[in-house]
């Protein structure tokens, strides 16, 4: 039984996540794609994890939830942050293709609500026009910093 169950488990630490585009094709460890050290088409550097989205040096976002499968993540904002200090964020995502070195980028769709469930009632980022659909903004592009 536990030989059993030990199968079990490296079997499933082995999965990948995957996620599917518009067009329908697939594309593997969606999850990794947005986390780690990064900078911005503004020269903004960003360190991302599981919990915590870091807009350095001083903004803060906690991350409540991440959605992949609609691309977007929703956070509390640290109560320190410059500007609405403990109030929630939703951030959408978006992989570009064929735009290295920019991997992805992001839409602060909201960044003021009172609640989660705002944030997440809140979708007005566009990914059809990257250029144009933050709101009439274009998505912050993002790249990877070693």
């Amino acid at each position: 039984m536990i030989k059993f169950i030990t199968v079990i488990l490296l079997s499933l630490s082995t999965l990948t996540l995957s996620s599917s585009k518009p067009d329908g094709t697939t594309y593997p460890d969606k999850v990794s794609v947005f986390k780690g050290s990064f900078t911005d088409d503004y020269g903004i550097k960003y360190t991302i994890n599981d919990t915590l989205w870091i807009q350095h040096p001083r903004t803060k976002f906690h991350i409540i939830k991440w959605n992949y499968k609609e691309q977007y993540l929703i956070a509390r904002n640290d109560a320190k942050n410059p500007g609405e200090g403990g109030l929630y964020t939703r951030i959408d995502l978006m992989q570009f293709d064929n735009m290295q070195p920019w991997l992805w980028g992001y839409c602060l769709s909201v960044f003021d609500a009172t609640s989660n469930v705002a944030a997440e009632a809140v979708a007005i980022a566009d990914r059809k026009n990257p250029r144009k659909g933050c709101n009439g903004y274009p998505f912050s592009r993002m790249k990877r910093v070693e």
